[in-house]
This record gives structure tokens, sequence and C-alpha cells, in this order.
């Protein structure tokens, strides 16, 4: 059985409320000499606009056209009871009027907002001329509590709305950089993959003249990375086209991986070596965790780049009084036989280094004291 949620009381009796008042305007117009067609129409045009579920407007049915015509229906109204003398308002087209206005002020598009306001306010601050036009001080004093209740109306309406914005436009930053991010993501990745793939095609046409069991282990790392490369430019198109699954999709790597990203990058010439620390533990956060990872990937693909004359790098993990040290540091001294169109722009380290200060952690990045590059980040564990 379905359970009844306090929400779905509350507009069930606000929907029976709105009834109520709507039956005592109905039975004040019968007690003059005979029903009012006009406040039966307006009663009736109100009544569909307020009551119709959102979900199942056309979409012909605006929150202009909404509002605007039932106001004019109240007012024509207001103007065929002056000329009969005596029609009394009740509360049910004050209520449709105020919730009206509430969907101006809150739904109606920026130029549409103060003229259809503006006409339900009217139509609000017109009632009390029907039955007090002769007593000017009784229709001043109800004019005044209309213009009360058409003032709070519209501020708490105003207020929704602005949280309305507010939250449209949170939801919209945090999309956006969701999508930077995989976007770096997706650079980090396929970089390190394709650069990959670069450098034992190279490696390739230089042993093309050995024999087949030498160039095997070289061909079987360019499938390797040519198929990682696919895989995550699938996972991120997946995450773009479908962002609710975003976290869990969005390639993301450990420290674990990071014995798989050292594998992945030796080659016959180039040796990498992981020296991990003892105490380095495997339940530190995942941020710190991915951070790391990105740090090693970005420096192995650095190597690739700019020191294809490196022979040997390390990568060594350390922890220390809380904090974990990664460092990458090659033998390299900047030789490198890719295109130049493959060096890339730099963009990667300031990336990597907004990324790790943004965990409270610090990088360095720059030339070893006799030879070789070092990368060196440290994060707060």
């Amino acid at each position: 059985m379905k359970s009844v949620s306090a929400r779905g009381c509350a507009g069930g009796a606000g929907i029976g409320a709105l009834f109520a008042a709507v039956f005592v305007d109905v039975a004040y117009a019968s007690d003059g000499d005979g029903p009012s067609w006009p406040l039966a129409a307006t009663l009736l045009l109100g009544g569909v606009a307020v009551l119709w579920p959102a979900a199942r407007h056309p979409r012909r049915l605006t929150p202009q056209l909404r509002t605007t015509v039932p106001a004019v229906a109240s007012l024509v109204c207001t103007v065929d009871s002056v000329a009969r003398s005596g029609v009394l308002f009740g509360p049910g087209e004050l209520a449709i009027l105020l919730c009206l206005l509430f969907v101006a002020v809150r739904h109606c598009p920026r130029n549409w907002v103060v003229a259809c306001a503006a006409l339900d306010g009217a139509a609000v601050l017109a009632l009390p001329v029907r039955p007090f036009l002769a007593e000017q001080d009784t229709m001043l004093g109800f004019m005044l509590i209309g213009l009360l209740l058409v003032g709070l109306t519209i501020a708490f309406a105003a207020y929704l709305r602005s949280q309305d914005y507010r939250r449209t436009v949170a939801v919209s930053e945090t999309r956006r950089a969701e999508r930077l991010a995989i976007a770096a993501d997706l650079h980090d990745f396929v970089a390190h993959h394709v650069t990959g793939i670069l450098v034992q095609t190279q490696v390739a046409r230089m042993m093309a003249d050995t024999g087949a069991e030498e160039l095997d282990p070289v061909l079987a790392g360019i499938e390797r990375a040519a198929t990682e490369a696919l895989a995550s430019m699938r996972r991120t198109v997946g995450v773009l086209r479908d962002t609710d699954d975003a976290a869990d999709r969005r390639p993301v790597g450990d420290l674990a991986g990071i014995a798989g990203l050292i594998d992945g990058f030796a080659s016959p010439i180039q040796k990498a070596t992981l020296h991990r620390g003892t105490a380095v533990p495997d339940d530190l956060p995942h941020e710190v965790q991915a951070a790391a990872f990105r740090v090693v990937q970005e420096a192995l693909t650095n190597v690739r780049r700019h020191a294809g004359d490196a022979t040997q790098v390390t990568v060594g993990l350390r922890y220390e009084r809380a904090r974990l040290q990664v460092s990458v540091s090659d033998d390299g001294r900047g030789g490198s036989q890719l295109p130049a169109a493959a060096h890339g722009g730099g963009f990667g380290l300031v990336g990597l280094k907004e990324r790790v200060t943004a965990l409270g952690g610090e990088l360095h990045a720059g030339p070893r004291a006799e030879y070789g590059w070092e990368v060196r980040a440290v994060f707060p564990g």
C-alpha cells in the first residue's frame, strides 16, 4: 500500500479549501437576481489554470496565458458587477487570483513577469469595487488588505524564483566543472597511451630488421596502449552522454594502478622501476590516490615526450609524517625524436599543479642535480 506524504496531504487540503472557497463564491452570487455568468466563467477559468497539473499542460498553455486570461475575466466580471450594482466577491476568486499572481512571478518569462503580475494584482485590487463602490472608506480598507496580500504573494514568489535561479546556476556550474574534469581525465589517459604508441612504433621501426621474437613484445605494447586509449575515450563519451553515472564510469586511478602504468611504460630501451615504501597505507583517501596516479601518469608521459634518450625511470612512493610523497625521476638529457606536434603545449603540469594544490599538497618539477628530470609531489594523508 502506497504511503501518503505530508506534501500530498497538504496539497489535498489546499485543493479542498479552494473548492470550499469557490462554493462560497457561488453561494454569494446566487443570492442576487440570478447567476453571474462572468463570475462563473472567472471561477471556471481560474480553477482550471490553478488546478491543472503542470506535467500535463499542453505547450500552448504557457504561464503567461494561464495567468492573464482569468485575470481579464475577473476584471470583466468587476465591470459587469458595477453595472448590475451589488454582486459580491468571495474568498474563492481572491484565492485563485493570488495563486495565479504567484505563478506569474515565479514561472513567467522575464519579459512577461511585470505585465502578468500587474494584471493579476489589478484584478485583486479591483474586487472591493464590486460591492463597496458607494462606500469609499470601506472600499479603500479592503483595497489596503488586498495590497498587503498582493505584496506578500509577490515577495514569497520572488524569493522562490531567486532560489530556483541559484539552484539552476549551481547545477550548471557543477556540470561544467565535472565536464572540464572529465576532459582533463581524457587528456591524461589518451595522451599517455597515444604517446606510448608513438614511442613504441618508432622502436618497432628500428627493430624491423631484427628477429620476430624481439619485435613481438613491442607490437604487443602498441596493441595494449591503443586498446587502453580507446577504452578511455569510450568511458568518457559514455559519461558525457549520461551524466547520472558519471561518478561510476569516470576514468580514475589509485596507488595500485601505478604498477600497471609502469609495466605499460617499460620498453626494450627504457626501463622503469617502482620503489614503494612499506609504510605506504592502502586506505588513503580516494582523491589523494587518484591525484598520485595522475602525477605518475603525467610524469611518464613527459618522459616519453621530452626525454626519449632516458634509459632508466624511477618511481618512488613514501609515507612519512602523515604525508604521501610521490616522485618520478629519469636519467634523460632532453633528447626526443617525437614529432613537434606530439610534444604538447605545457598544460599538463599546469593542470597537475592545480589538482595537487587543491588537495593541500605541493608539486615540484625541475632538473636534477647532474642530469635528468624529476617530478615530486607531496600530499597530506
